[in-house]
C-alpha cells in the first residue's frame, strides 16, 4: 500500500527537499504540499493523506494550531491523518502541546534521510515516533506543566480498568523503556508486551505510546522524579 503525504513547512527549501527524499520510496506518494498551517489543512483535508509532516512554527496558522485542527476535526469531517511534527529542538512546548492533542511523535528537521523515511513508515502505521531518550526528555519537561487536580483525578479514574500487569507496562513506557528492554525488565516475551501495550491503549482510549506516556503522568501513575528509575 503507497502511503499518502502531505508536507507543511513555510521554508521552500525544506519541502522541496523532502518531497525529493520521499518521492524516490516506492511506498511513497508525496501528494501536496503547503506552506503554512492554515494552508495545510486544506490541502489535508482535499488529499486526505495518511501522514502530514507539520513544522511547528509557521505564519498564518502554527503547527500545533493546524495538527488539532486536523486531529480534532468539526462535525462532518471524517478524515484524520497522523501527523509527525517536525522541529528544530529536541524538545519544546509546542512538541509536548501538539502530542497531547494527538500527533504522533516528532523528528528533527537535522534527521538523517534515512530516518526520514523510516518515519513517515513508522506513523503510518498507527505507531508513535517517540524514542526512549526523547521520552526521557519530555517526562523533564513535564515537571513543569502538572496537571490540575481535577484532571488528575478523572484519569486516574480512568486507569482503574487495567490490570496489575498493564498498569506495570504503561508505567515502564511512562518512564522512557523501549518494547525491548520492558520485555527484559518484565522477563516477557517483546510480542507478549506489544500485546500489553495495545490492550493498554484500548481501554484508555488512546491513540499511541506518546499519548500513554502523556496519560501516565497525567493520572499520577508516575512522577517526574521516577524518570529513568
Amino acid at each position: 500500500m503507497t502511503i499518502r503525504v502531505i508536507i507543511v513547512d513555510d521554508q521552500a527549501m525544506v519541502r522541496a527537499g523532502f518531497a525529493a527524499l520521499l518521492a524516490a520510496q516506492s511506498d511513497i506518494d508525496v501528494v501536496g504540499e503547503a506552506a503554512d498551517g492554515r494552508r495545510g489543512v486544506d490541502v489535508s483535508r482535499n488529499q486526505h493523506p495518511d501522514v502530514v509532516l507539520m513544522d511547528v512554527r509557521m505564519p498564518e496558522m502554527d503547527g500545533l494550531a493546524a495538527a488539532r485542527e486536523l486531529l480534532n476535526p468539526p462535525a462532518g469531517v471524517v478524515h484524520r491523518p497522523k501527523v509527525l511534527m517536525l522541529t528544530t529542538f529536541d524538545v519544546d512546548d509546542y512538541v509536548y502541546e501538539a502530542l497531547r492533542a494527538g500527533a504522533s511523535g516528532f523528528l528533527l528537521k537535522d534527521a538523517p534521510p534515512a530516518d526520514l523515511i523510516a518515519a513517515v513508515r513508522v506513523v503510518a502505521a498507527g505507531d508513535a515516533l517517540l524514542a526512549p531518550s526523547v521520552t526521557r526528555r519530555l517526562i523533564a519537561d513535564f515537571a513543569a506543566q502538572r496537571p490540575a487536580g481535577a484532571t488528575r483525578t478523572g484519569q486516574a479514574l480512568r486507569r482503574q480498568g487495567l490490570t496489575p500487569r498493564e498498569s506495570e507496562v504503561l508505567e515502564l513506557i511512562a518512564r522512557g523503556l523501549s518494547n525491548q528492554e520492558i520485555a527484559a525488565r518484565l522477563v516477557l516475551a517483546e510480542q507478549t508486551v506489544k500485546t500489553h501495550i495495545g490492550r493498554v491503549l484500548a481501554k484508555l482510549d488512546l491513540r499511541d505510546r506518546a499519548q500513554a506516556v502523556i496519560f501516565a503522568y497525567e493520572s499520577g501513575l508516575v512522577t517526574p522524579g521516577d524518570a529513568g528509575t
